[in-house]
């Protein structure tokens, strides 16, 4: 790692002579070109409930999936000790962005721009761009190393700048973390002006304190124990790299298998909740679906392993080297305690509880070894345990700054792991020594589920080398610059364009296809050399909305196995390229031969229907027919009919075995009429 403080220090007193732009009320940005999808804020941290009013909100892996959120809030407090109050009286002060306040008054943003390395492709069906998370981008530079980035900067009531990069990849390998690279410097400036309020002030005392609340997985949070688990009562917290090593930890670390379990890291899993006694409800098995009435197999739903890695910290603002004593602490505290809420910078009795927080050091036992595999880890608490570190203390001049990097990750077993492991779990009644084979290898429920952890850091392994070569990962081809899906008789025409046709990286193409539902499983339908540019796809079933995405594919000798990079082909992110609507090809209309004299949508039959059932309809004059299903979200599921049809009566089929159970409506617009009835799909 090298020093990047003389730069700053003169970018920072150049960049407060520009104009203030009120960044404040910009709504959130979303990182989501990798796996790993999560929202950040204008303020320099994300509170709970900041983007949205849900306490379970960001930090989604595997994003293709719905109800993968794991955070329900964090925090960044800044705290100096030596701060002098009005009236004189000295002790420290902290500034706080979350858990719960808004950094109002203490946190002042300065600057909130999302930065791409190319214009994102363009995604349509049936003309209509396809969007999933909305991502509005301020700048193209193609000179970045990730392939996107959020710049943040932030003024603090604490006379501290912070100025953070946000950085993702989305090399399959690397598209499950997320880096935050952070300089903090001692600017002066308590607001958002460019006025600098104490141009000579030495700051002593100096923490940079993180604390996480993670809630695994909001799949299960009306699963397991209706409601607690989403604020993350039974969340368990472990810590690696503080220099603890009690004698019975939870987890003993392997060896021999590569990966470097002393990496500084925090991180969570979804643990024991003693009130749900049905069965064990390690790795979430969802026996009784909340949101999927038909997700009945017993699919494990929060198998997922989260954290933070602390990949650099500063020894000090003149010793640019890596302290590996950093963070000086790592603890864990109750979530509801009265230091999480009604945070103020100008509440001096309360800053020096919450200072006690920031340099409790390293807190031995840890979390998930106080608790052990069968307790309870609320440990009494009705908000369960956040997880905390802090950075400190740090001596900063006028103009001196401290570089932080952290890898944000989510890892786990895959989603036809969690599927198969869950199933067998299931059919043993809930044994929990029932060994299940899987791969080729036989575990406990829960040991495969604790195999996440390895997955994990895995992950924090590959982002620490990936900082040290410099962000010099191998990069696989750019995604095609634009990807079109139209549908007509009987068949999906895809055809796509690209950014250079002279890419060296690039050596052809790859479309996987998914029925029925945007997370289901995607399978390869097509693959072709560079120069291709278009497929029709014939061989789905008729009426089902299908979904796609496309990847370039590299050769193999482009990767050359930096950053713990596996050698192979590597292929463009999928989330590039991902369609969020869905293309269906009509199904075949039939026609009874009598000709009406009116128009009529007459109710489906059977109803309820399992798995299909026949829709009629009267037309009484040639014109366009449209016939749509939706379910109660009002979302498309189907387009049966949309074609020019003659006077006549006429059936459509509807239905499929992927569908969740549920009320349906179909709608029939034809010329002037317009028609909408329900139905019922039971499992």
């Amino acid at each position: 790692m090298t020093t990047r403080n003389s730069i700053l220090i003169l970018s920072c007193y150049f960049f407060f002579t520009l104009p203030i732009i009120s960044y404040a009320q910009q709504p959130p940005k979303w990182m989501s070109v990798g796996s790993l999808h999560n929202w950040y804020s204008p303020m320099g941290c994300e509170e709970e409930e900041g983007f949205v009013q849900e306490q379970q909100y960001g930090l989604q892996w595997p994003a293709i999936y719905k109800h993968q959120d794991m955070q329900a809030a964090k925090a960044l407090w800044i705290a100096v000790g030596n701060h002098v109050y009005p009236g004189g009286s000295t002790s420290p002060a902290v500034a706080h962005m979350g858990p719960r306040v808004h950094g109002v008054n203490e946190f002042f943003p300065i600057k909130f721009e999302v930065v791409s390395k190319f214009d994102p492709p363009q995604v349509k069906v049936n003309g209509v761009l396809s969007v999933g998370k909305p991502v509005t981008i301020d700048r193209i530079d193609t000179s970045i190393q990730a392939d996107r980035m959020i710049i943040n900067v932030v003024n603090t009531a604490a006379g501290i700048t912070m100025t953070r990069e946000i950085m993702q990849f989305s090399q399959q390998y690397h598209d499950n973390y997320i880096l935050h690279d952070y300089v903090f410097t001692n600017t002066g400036n308590t607001n958002q002006d460019s006025i600098i309020e104490y141009p000579m002030q030495t700051l002593t005392g100096v923490y940079f304190y993180f604390l996480y609340r993670n809630a695994i997985c909001a799949d299960t949070r009306y699963v397991i124990g209706q409601n607690p688990t989403g604020w993350g009562i039974n969340t368990m917290n472990d810590i690696r790299g503080d220099g603890n090593t009690p004698a019975d930890p939870f987890f003993v670390d392997p060896t021999g298998n590569g990966i470097n379990y002393n990496i500084r890291a925090s991180y969570s899993w979804h643990g024991k909740y003693p009130p749900f006694t049905l069965y064990d409800n390690i790795g979430g098995p969802v026996w009784t679906p909340y949101y999927d009435k038909a997700d009945t197999t017993g699919r494990l739903g929060a198998a997922q392993f989260v954290g933070v890695a602390t990949i650099h910290a500063d020894k000090s603002p003149l010793d640019a080297s890596d302290d590996p004593s950093q963070p000086s602490t790592t603890s864990y505290e109750g979530s509801d305690e009265p230091n999480t809420t009604s945070n103020s910078f100008f509440n001096s009795a309360k800053n020096i509880s919450e200072y006690a927080w920031i340099t409790r050091g390293h807190r031995s036992p840890r979390h998930a070894d106080k608790v052990g595999p069968t307790g309870d880890p609320a440990l009494g608490s009705p908000g369960g345990m956040s997880s905390a570190i802090g950075y400190g203390p740090y001596t900063l001049l006028p103009g001196q700054s401290v570089h932080i990097i952290q890898a944000e990750a989510a890892a786990g077993l895959s989603h036809d792991a969690c599927v198969e492991i869950g199933k067998a779990f299931k059919v043993s009644g809930g044994k929990g020594d029932q060994l299940i084979a899987y791969n080729g290898l036989s575990k406990t429920k829960n040991d495969w589920v604790y195999t996440g952890r390895d997955s994990l850091f895995l992950t924090f392994n590959r982002a620490l080398a990936n900082a040290n070569s410099g962000y010099a990962i191998p990069q696989p081809p750019k995604p095609p610059k634009a990807f079109n899906i139209s549908t007509s008789a009987g068949n999906i025409l895809l055809t796509w364009d690209v950014y250079s046709a002279s890419d060296p990286l690039l050596k052809g193409f790859e479309i996987y296809r998914a029925e029925g539902r945007i997370d289901s499983t995607y399978r390869k339908v097509y693959s072709c050399g560079p120069t291709i540019r278009g497929f029709t796809d014939s061989t789905m079933k008729k009426g089902t909305p299908i979904f796609y995405y496309i990847a370039s594919i590299g050769d193999t000798a482009s990767n050359n196995g930096i950053a713990q990079t596996p050698a192979g082909a590597l292929s463009s992110g999928r989330f590039y390229t991902q369609t969020f609507d869905a293309a269906t090809v009509p199904t075949t209309v039939r026609g009874n031969g009598s000709i009406p004299v009116q128009f009529m949508l007459h109710q489906n039959y059977p109803n309820p229907f399992n798995p299909s059932t026949t829709i009629r309809f009267d037309i009484g004059a040639s014109c366009h027919v449209d016939l749509k299903v939706y379910d109660e979200l009002g979302r498309v599921v189907a387009t049966l009919v949309n074609e020019r049809l003659n006077p006549g009566s006429y059936s459509a089929e509807f239905g499929s075995s992927s569908f969740s159970s549920g009320m349906y409506f179909y709608r029939l617009a034809a010329g002037s009429f317009v028609a909408t009835k329900k139905m019922l799909f039971l499992k």
